[in-house]
């Protein structure tokens, strides 16, 4: 089927009590192997590329893998656009066909948060693309970005920033962080009760990757709607590639490794699609 809006797949989720997963994919293998598990588990997903991976392609070359495999898949995919850093950006992913978006103001002032949101808003919402939007700052490094340190989402800020900018969903800050931990994060997860309280739009829980799951299900159940995972699949697929060139050092056919690359990532997914579904 063609490729979606992620906006009634989040209100679903919302009202059902689970969670979209969220995969960002870096090749054609990488997005081969999201929709395979997807399919295998009959879950509807969302694929997304950062800055830095439509920087190595381009917008249209991503928007080209996916929409074909959505237009042969049996399971509703949406593509996103994962920490737009800048209305430019995001209205390029506008124009070749992206479903969804996020613009990431969340290390700017609140106002100038606003005022960045408010601008992308005006642009995609009218096309019936979904804005993500984030307040409070989910630290770490990820791909060639840094984020910085944390600043935990305020409640209040958060109800504010919803009312006056109007993004889809909102990604909040309550102790993840982008890229690798170096300890365990113990997540707020009384902030996260709070903050749904006085949100209505969904919430989205970044720096997913290396969480226990025994959090993730409480973030879940407390309100999260859609969970991100970069970190770990690229593990995954570097992971394989290793191991079969570990086997066979002299292998030229990139067909061959890349295989195993996505047969790794695809189990990862279908472990996380299952995570999300309380499963």
């Amino acid at each position: 089927m063609p490729l979606i809006s992620s906006k009634q797949m989040l209100l679903d989720a919302q009202n059902g009590g689970y969670a979209i997963g969220a995969f960002n994919i870096e090749n054609m293998e990488m997005a081969q192997a999201v929709v395979s598990a997807a399919e295998e588990l009959s879950k509807p997903i969302i694929i997304q590329t950062t800055p830095s991976t439509i920087k190595y392609g381009s917008p249209a070359l991503f928007y080209g893998i996916v929409a074909a495999l959505a237009n042969n898949a049996n399971v509703p995919i949406a593509l996103h656009l994962d920490h737009g850093n800048s209305f430019d950006l995001v209205q390029s992913a506008v124009d070749a066909g992206y479903t969804s978006v996020m613009i990431d103001g969340s290390t700017l002032s609140f106002e100038e948060n606003i005022k960045l949101t408010s601008s992308v808003t005006a642009v995609a919402l009218p096309k019936e693309i979904p804005v993500e939007g984030e307040l409070g700052t989910v630290g770490g490094k990820e791909d060639n970005m840094d984020f910085g340190a944390s600043n935990y989402t305020d409640p209040d800020k958060a109800k504010e920033f919803v009312s006056r900018t109007g993004v889809s969903s909102l990604a909040i800050a309550i102790g993840t962080a982008h890229g690798e931990y170096k300890e365990v994060p113990r997540l707020d997860i009384e902030r996260l009760i709070q903050i749904r309280k006085v949100v209505e739009a969904p919430l989205v829980l970044h720096g997913a990757s290396g969480i226990d799951d025994e959090q993730i299900r409480q973030c879940i159940k407390e309100g999260i709607c859609k969970i991100n995972f970069a970190t770990e699949l690229r593990r995954a697929f570097s992971d394989g590639v290793q191991a079969y060139l570990t086997k066979d050092p002299t292998a030229l056919d990139p067909k061959k490794y890349n295989t195993t690359g996505r047969d790794y990532v695809k189990q990862l997914v279908i472990e996380k699609i299952k995570l999300c579904n309380n499963r």
